[in-house]
């Protein structure tokens, strides 16, 4: 079981200083990593990257199929290219050249997708992302990792600067409490154990997991003993975890900040009923569309919170098969 930090408090750095402090690390590590922006340095305040490595760093201004098209050339010619911007449009709006000019074509690309879903608060419906993960997950061989804490964006970051295809990093910029050490490890394709527990296991992503981190306390008040796991990858999935907790707890609830279909609780559940067919609950956005608001109350409106997820765990495990 995985060694945590959470508190629930606020982060020791947020993720967008972590994803500017490991850029700059890699360009130093490696020349060959280039960093482009659809014109949304000022989010991730990468404006100083521009200035200090401008033979590595480039704004394309909003044209993001135009951006993509360009990290994929910049690939054949040898570079390691990270593209960024708001998930809508590192997903859905340059979804062919993702697919085709990317993965179709063997080109090694790392996407950052910020704000991911209800964390596009006052941006508001179009630019709140339910559906990416879903789209993504139809790409062959894809790398979809949801982040759910500063330290394991900052990983992923450098763990796939080699990794060949397309990765998808989901992110929101800032607010996402620490759950993992600083010396965290993680792979592509292995989930995280971070609480155990044999009535129930809560199975999430992003910044879900840190919910499930709460539910689980609220659920032992209640007598009930909840096992929360940390997806790490969408996808690939890890297949054997899921295997084993639906073996041993035979009641899962999974939870996303993302659409209902198509998401991690698709790719479990697909899983499970080829394979071993046990109880599984989904929180997650159910065919909705984006609004204007804050965290807590978008938690609230889509059925994110704590108690959601406690509601569910209890449901769960009174219909175990």
């Amino acid at each position: 079981m995985e060694t945590i930090r959470y508190t629930g408090g606020k982060p020791e750095k947020e993720v967008f200083q972590v994803i500017g402090e490991t850029l700059r690390g890699l360009f130093e590590s490696d020349s060959r990593v280039v960093y482009l922006d659809a014109d949304l340095m000022s989010s991730l305040k990468t404006q100083n990257l521009w200035k200090e490595y401008p033979e590595n760093v480039f704004n394309t201004g909003i044209q993001e199929a135009n951006m993509v098209g360009t990290a994929c050339g910049m690939y054949l010619n040898g570079f390691k290219p990270y593209v960024h911007s708001f998930t809508p449009f590192a997903s859905r709006r340059v979804f062919d050249q993702l697919f085709i000019s990317g993965a179709y074509a063997r080109k090694s690309i790392r996407v950052i997708g910020s704000d991911a879903g209800i964390m596009a608060t006052h941006n508001g419906g179009t630019h709140m992302c339910f559906e990416d993960v879903a789209m993504m997950r139809t790409i062959p061989d894809v790398c979809i990792v949801d982040v759910s804490d500063p330290t394991m964006c900052g990983a992923f970051l450098k763990l796939t600067k080699d990794r060949p295809g397309v990765t998808y990093i989901r992110t929101p910029r800032r607010d996402l409490p620490d759950i993992y050490m600083p010396d965290a490890c993680f792979e592509v394709g292995k989930g995280k154990v971070l609480r155990d527990g044999s009535d129930v296991t809560l199975f999430a992503c992003g910044i879900m997991v840190s919910t499930c981190l709460e539910a689980a306390e609220l659920l032992r008040a209640d007598g009930i003993s909840a096992r929360v796991v940390d997806a790490v990858t969408v996808a690939p999935l890890d297949e054997e975890l899921v295997l084993r907790c639906a073996e041993e707890t035979r009641a899962l609830v999974v939870a996303e900040n993302a659409n209902i279909h198509g998401g991690l609780g698709s790719a479990v559940c697909e899983l499970l009923s080829a394979k071993r067919p046990t109880r599984v609950i989904q929180v997650a956005v159910e065919e909705q569309f984006g609004r204007v608001g804050i965290e807590r109350d978008l938690r609230r409106y889509y059925g994110l919170t704590a108690e959601n997820v406690v509601e569910k765990a209890k449901e769960a495990i009174k219909t175990k098969i």
